[in-house]
């Protein structure tokens, strides 16, 4: 068996735990903002037409995504721009664009999501084993410049060597791509690394198919077909603090 050298961490749900209400209310944010920045160019739209296009980007990013791949934040917000109106984003002055993505983004602090309660013990735990330690996360609505800054207020961003967002590399989990540009930076064979994350798709037979071992955090999605290979996790635990100990079995390292 390989030495394990590294650990990669998925963000949300493992780290960071969210909730739908929370995200329909940075949505909230996200279309007040363009609205009262759109009237500043003298042109009004109603809540309603404004979340129709934001619902149409949505489905639109979803669908790249569906196919591994991302957007980068500015094209995501483009998509919103122009579904508002075809030709709206060529005719925005930039620092108008500018002001709708500064809220489109912002709105994650507005309405943050929790630290979990364990992340820094768990980081702690990982960093005095010896291992490095990397971060893959697909960003969604929120760009991993927001990311940084969060982490960095929760005092989380120093224990990272390396942090890979899918809107920066427009490329997004499960594919084998993103896992493998991760470890190349953390210097790591898939054989010699372990991925800790919520999704059972994305997290686990992404990491398992690119050669990582597992550890899967339940409660948050479920194995479709308990029979697939696949989908088992080297180790699945019902907690974040318990991936400690897990990740340490499958290192060989003995009691923490």
């Amino acid at each position: 068996m390989s030495q394990i050298t590294a650990v990669t961490f998925d963000l949300w749900q493992t780290l960071l735990l969210d909730n739908r209400e929370t995200g329909r209310a940075r949505t909230q944010v996200r279309l007040e903002g363009a609205k009262n920045t759109l009237a500043k160019f003298g042109e009004t739209y109603s809540m309603d037409q404004l979340e129709l296009a934001y619902q149409s980007g949505t489905q639109q990013c979803h669908a790249i995504r569906g196919e591994h791949r991302d957007v980068s934040f500015r094209e995501q917000v483009t998509i919103f721009v122009e579904g508002i109106c075809s030709d709206l984003s060529e005719r925005l002055p930039e620092e108008l664009f500018q002001e709708i993505a500064v809220a489109y983004a912002d709105s994650f602090f507005v309405h943050p999501p929790r630290p979990h309660p364990d992340a820094l013990a768990v980081l702690d735990g990982v960093k005095a084993l010896g291992l490095r330690m990397g971060m893959i996360s697909n960003t969604g609505m929120t760009p991993g410049v927001a990311f940084r800054r969060f982490l960095e207020q929760h005092g989380m961003l120093g224990y990272f060597d390396i942090l890979v967002f899918s809107d920066e590399v427009k490329v997004c989990k499960p594919s084998c791509e993103i896992f493998l540009m991760t470890l190349r930076e953390l210097d790591a064979a898939p054989e010699q690394t372990i991925h800790v994350g919520d999704s059972v798709t994305t997290d686990v037979m992404g990491a398992k198919r690119c050669g990582l071992k597992t550890v899967w955090i339940e409660g948050f999605s479920q194995r479709e077909n308990p029979n697939d290979p696949w989908s088992e996790a080297d180790a699945s635990v019902a907690e974040l603090a318990l991936a400690l100990p897990a990740i340490q079995r499958i290192a060989g390292l003995g009691e923490f």
